[in-house]
């Protein structure tokens, strides 16, 4: 009997330490890195777009640090845009199917 609350000691703390974990992301928000710049992914949409700017060259959902145009929502090939009218120093589009949604500029990316 000693031996079986024992393994049902360990299976609960198994289980608890394994199901508390995530392979979902942890990210706060989806971001597009760009020249070194973070931009964070907005509901907002613009028909104002102007020149291929980049693409994204490194996706991933899973939380950790990546070098090159890098998103955690787009695929790899997504086009960059500049936004007429708009500094790239403040926002930035990006390619959503037949839409452009707007990412604004959020600071360096800490690789």
């Amino acid at each position: 009997m000693h031996k079986l609350k024992i393994l049902i000691s360990i299976f609960v703390a198994y289980v608890l330490v394994t199901g508390c974990s995530s392979s979902s992301p942890d990210w706060a928000y989806h971001f597009v890195v760009w020249n070194d710049y973070m931009y964070v992914v907005s509901d907002e949409y613009t028909e104002n777009v102007g020149s291929v700017i980049g693409e994204v060259t490194k996706f991933s959902d899973s939380e950790g640090t990546y070098s090159g145009n890098f998103s955690n929502k787009f695929e790899e090939g997504t086009k960059y845009y500049e936004i007429e009218g708009v500094d790239t120093d403040v926002s930035i589009a990006i390619e959503e199917g037949s839409r452009y949604r707007i990412a604004h500029h959020n600071g360096k990316y800490e690789k």
